[in-house]
């Protein structure tokens, strides 16, 4: 892949596209992680919770990811919706489900 070399104030630089910096950025993920650049694009977005951008993106409804999981469908949707922060529990259930390191579901913002 090419990447565009600028110069700014005498110093190069390279042209990433965002969600590649992002991987440079990022540990090495496990292959149970590896979601499409579109996917991990949306999911830096922040504009809605990991679980619902990963469910949709599996093809799940809020009802078969719960049977799947074990988390009751009205605590999901909370989670979702950002009403509830989902228990630690929880999250690894739900983790394990969609087949995403945990640290995905989390994020900075609720360290």
């Amino acid at each position: 892949m090419k990447h565009d070399l600028i110069h700014i104030q005498g110093k190069a630089y390279v042209l990433v596209p965002l969600h590649e910096y992002r991987t440079l950025q990022s540990p090495p993920q496990t292959e149970m992680a590896a979601l499409p650049a579109p996917v991990m694009d949306t999911l830096y977005e922040g504009r809605d919770h990991p679980v619902k951008i990963i469910r949709k993106h599996r093809g799940l409804t809020q009802a078969e990811l719960a049977a799947a999981s074990g988390v009751s469908r009205p605590y999901l949707a909370e989670i979702e919706t950002g009403r509830k922060t989902g228990s630690l529990t929880a999250l690894k259930l739900l983790a394990a489900t969609l087949e995403v390191p945990l640290s995905l579901l989390i994020g900075t913002e609720n360290l």
